[in-house]
């Protein structure tokens, strides 16, 4: 029974101390784990987002940069990358190089809390819910008839998405959600 206790008291001290250095180290640190998207995901996304060549298309939390990237080469719209890792930003850069979009493409390293949307024609996300959320105040900023597009999470009560879609990739072989929503944000209803 000591034994149990020990284990339980280290277990306790451990896991406070690793909260406690977590909460300081998330104070300058992406709030995500970057998880690249699937190819077949990132066109289906584009193609939710009914993507054009007028668009201007801003990728919230890059990371490789495919979306942008793939979003230039396969309608020649312009697309800013933003991400706060400086990793990531090289990574979507040599992504941009590669696709040979660099005339069309910019990757910036911001805050994405910080970055004016008015300028987007399209958002595209793939951000925990909570995120999501809040950025609603941004969001809110876009033109009328602006378009999110918002991979696997929605905005957490936030807002009502016009259209929701289930997919399965053939490359992860696994079910993801795309959302879609348009500016401006339909309220969740409240239950009365």
């Amino acid at each position: 029974m000591n034994r149990r206790r020990n284990v339980a008291s280290v277990l306790v001290v451990c896991l406070s101390w690793c909260l406690g250095s977590a909460s300081v180290a998330l104070a300058d640190s992406p709030d995500v784990v970057f998880v690249p998207t699937a190819n077949d995901i990132v066109l289906k996304m584009l193609e939710v987002g009914g993507v054009k060549k007028g668009d201007v298309v801003y990728d919230l939390g890059c990371g490789d940069g495919r979306i942008v990237a793939m979003a230039a080469k396969r309608f020649g719209c312009k697309g800013v990358g933003f991400d706060i890792n400086p990793v990531r930003v090289r990574e979507s850069n040599k992504t941009v190089k590669k696709l040979n979009v660099g005339h069309l493409v910019k990757i910036e390293e911001k805050n994405i809390f910080d970055v004016d949307l008015s300028k987007a024609s399209v958002i595209m996300l793939y951000l925990l819910p909570a995120l999501n959320k809040k950025l609603i105040p941004q969001l809110n900023k876009m033109k009328p008839g602006s378009r999110i597009v918002s991979h696997e999470y929605g905005m957490d009560g936030g807002a009502t998405p016009d259209k929701t879609i289930k997919i399965i990739s053939r490359e992860d072989n696994t079910e993801h959600k795309i959302y879609l929503y348009t500016i401006p944000l339909k309220k969740k209803k409240e239950k009365s």
